[in-house]
């Protein structure tokens, strides 16, 4: 595997892509995770939570994952990559640049990801690399998230 030092703009620039890596391994969007994600944020929305409404009420048939929760498993797939950065102290997530929620996640489903690198930049206390994410029901062909992450790697 190929290691890149987090401060080697150029390298790093070099993994710039409209392409995006190989889709990862799935995980499990299950109703008792969205419980207690509801329970976490105290989001309580019945679209979530009431599996017997959402079967009468709800166009999706039954209740969907919450939007901030599908993104917040992002740290849980597993992703492969022929290169990673090394040598830096520690990650800081900085914040976003764009976050849509396209198409719901039924509790059950299988979710799967996928990212890209589309810019890097020196900044004073390290290396600022985002990178574009979709995560998406496995088999869907259409992203339930689209996330562009700015993370700081620091000296």
């Amino acid at each position: 595997m190929e290691t890149i030092r987090f401060d080697d703009i150029e390298r790093i620039k070099s993994k710039i892509s409209a392409d995006f890596g190989p889709w990862s391994k799935s995980v499990e969007v299950s109703q008792e995770k969205i419980n207690r994600f509801a329970d976490v944020t105290g989001d309580h929305q019945w679209i979530h939570i009431d599996i017997e409404r959402c079967k009468r009420e709800s166009p999706f048939g039954g209740p969907v994952a919450h939007g901030f929760l599908t993104l917040s498993l992002l740290p849980a797939f597993e992703f492969e990559s022929d290169w990673k950065l090394v040598g830096y102290r520690n990650v800081v997530n900085y914040g976003a640049n764009k976050l849509r929620f396209i198409s719901p996640v039924p509790a059950g489903a299988k979710v799967e990801a996928r990212q890209r690198i589309v810019a890097v930049e020196p900044r004073p206390q390290g290396t600022q690399v985002t990178t574009e994410s979709q995560i998406q029901v496995v088999g869907s062909g259409k992203p339930a998230v689209v996330y562009e992450g700015i993370f700081l790697y620091v000296k």
